[in-house]
C-alpha cells in the first residue's frame, strides 16, 4: 500500500508462483514479513486475486522500421528497473533486487556491475551529470547515490527526513541541481551536488504517489501523481507546488515525457491512454492506447517530437510510436516479451534504450524512418 493502492491487487492478479515473486520483490524494497507470515500471505493473495488473462498485443504496421538488440544483465534476477543512455555511448541500468548498477558497452557487449555500499539499497532511478558521474535513487535505503565510473567509488547522500524512505525518479536541471520524487513519502526533493544539501517538500494532495519527473526548457520540474489524477509543477526557487488536475478522475499518470515546446505527455496506467497536457494553456487531450483499457502504458519518452512508450499490460509488451502531427500509432512486440518496461529514454544518436525488468534484459532500439 505504500507504493500502490489496493486496486493493483485485482489487476492483473497472479498465479501462486507469480505472487511468490511479487511478495519477494516487495520484501526487497522494504516490506517487513516474518518467515511464518510469507506463505500465509502468499496463499491468501493467490486464492483471492488469481491471474487474469492478459490481452494480446495489438500490432499496428506503418512506415517506420525498428530493430531490437537485447542484453541479459550480468546478475540473474537483478531486476533492471531503469535504463540510462550515457554521453559516452554506454548503457546503464539499476539492478534493483541485486543492489547493483550495471554498465553495458553496446559495441562489445561487455557488462560491468558496481555494487552499492549499502546492501539492499534497491537502486531505482538513474541519471548522469555533466562530469559523467552516474546518480541513482536508493529506493529501499533512503539515499541518493553518486557513482564515479572511473574509480568505482560511490558517494551516499542520505535523506534528511526519516519519512523519506523511498526516493524514486531523479533528473538534473540545467543548473546542475538534482530533482527527485519520493513516492511513498508523498514528497519531492532537490539535491545540490556542490554542497550535498537536500531539501524536501510534501505534495499538497495526500497519497499522491509522486512518480515520473521531467524538467522543462525553463528549468521547471513537473511530476506525475500516480495516486491521483494530477500533474505537479514545482517553482524551482521556493519549491512551491502547483497541481494541475486532469479531467478524468480515474486517470493515473505514471511516467512523463516532454517535447521541445514544453508540452507534457503522460502514460495513463489505469485507463490505457496516452495523454497530452499543455502547462501554458491547461489544455488536455487523450488518445486510447492501441492495446485497450487494460494495456497499462508505462515507460514513456519523446524523441524528435515523436512520443514513444510501452504497454506493460499486454502480451508481449509493446513498443508504441505516436506521431502528434498525424495522430497515428504504430506498434511492435518486444522480442523478449518485455517483462514490464518501467522506463525508457533516447540515446544521443537517436535510438532508444529500455529496461525490461521481468525479462532481466536491457534493450536498444534502432529506428529507421522512411
Amino acid at each position: 500500500m505504500s507504493c500502490h493502492d489496493a486496486t493493483r491487487l485485482k489487476s492483473p492478479g497472479y498465479s501462486r508462483a507469480g505472487w511468490d515473486r511479487v511478495v519477494s520483490q516487495m520484501m526487497h524494497i522494504g516490506v517487513t514479513l516474518t518467515p511464518e507470515q510469507v506463505p500465509v500471505l502468499t496463499d491468501y493473495l493467490a486464492r483471492s486475486f488469481p491471474e487474469k488473462e492478459h490481452p494480446q498485443a495489438t500490432l499496428i504496421s506503418g512506415s517506420v522500421q525498428v530493430t531490437f538488440r537485447e542484453w541479459a544483465v550480468e546478475t540473474p534476477g537483478a531486476f533492471p528497473h531503469d535504463p540510462l543512455a550515457a554521453a559516452d555511448g554506454a548503457l546503464w541500468y539499476t539492478g534493483q533486487h541485486a543492489s547493483v548498477l550495471g554498465r553495458i558497452d553496446p559495441t562489445t557487449g561487455t557488462i560491468k556491475e558496481y555494487r552499492t555500499n549499502i546492501p539492499g539499497s534497491g537502486p531505482h532511478g538513474l541519471t548522469e551529470d555533466k562530469a559523467g558521474d552516474i546518480w541513482f535513487t536508493a529506493n529501499s535505503a533512503a539515499y541518493i547515490g553518486k557513482l564515479d565510473p572511473k574509480t568505482g567509488r560511490i558517494t551516499d547522500y542520505k535523506m534528511p527526513d526519516p519519512r523519506a524512505g523511498d526516493p524514486h525518479t531523479p533528473v538534473f536541471d540545467r543548473r546542475g541541481i538534482l530533482w527527485f520524487t519520493v513516492q511513498g513519502a508523498n514528497m519531492v526533493g532537490r539535491l545540490n551536488p556542490r554542497t550535498g544539501d537536500i531539501k524536501l517538500v510534501t505534495v499538497p494532495t495526500a497519497h499522491a504517489l509522486p512518480y515520473g519527473m521531467v524538467i522543462s526548457s525553463k528549468g521547471v520540474p513537473f511530476f506525475a501523481e500516480f495516486g491521483t489524477n494530477r500533474i505537479g509543477e514545482i517553482e524551482p526557487r521556493t519549491m512551491g507546488i502547483h497541481e494541475h488536475m486532469l479531467p478524468n478522475p480515474a486517470t493515473r499518470p505514471r511516467r512523463l515525457g516532454i517535447t521541445a515546446d514544453d508540452v507534457i505527455w503522460y502514460s495513463d496506467y489505469a485507463r490505457g491512454c496516452l495523454g497530452r497536457f499543455d502547462p501554458q494553456t491547461g489544455a488536455v487531450k487523450e488518445w486510447a492506447s492501441p492495446g485497450g483499457p487494460d494495456s497499462q502504458p508505462y515507460g514513456i519518452t519523446a524523441l524528435d517530437g515523436v512520443i514513444w512508450y510501452s504497454e506493460s499490460g499486454v502480451r508481449p509488451n509493446t513498443l508504441v510510436r505516436f506521431d502528434p502531427r498525424t495522430e497515428k500509432f504504430q506498434t511492435w512486440g518486444i522480442p523478449s516479451g518485455g517483462g514490464v518496461v518501467r522506463n525508457m529514454m533516447p540515446t544521443r544518436d537517436g535510438a532508444l534504450v529500455l529496461a525490461e525488468s521481468g525479462a532481466g534484459k536491457v534493450a536498444m532500439v534502432h529506428i529507421e524512418a522512411p
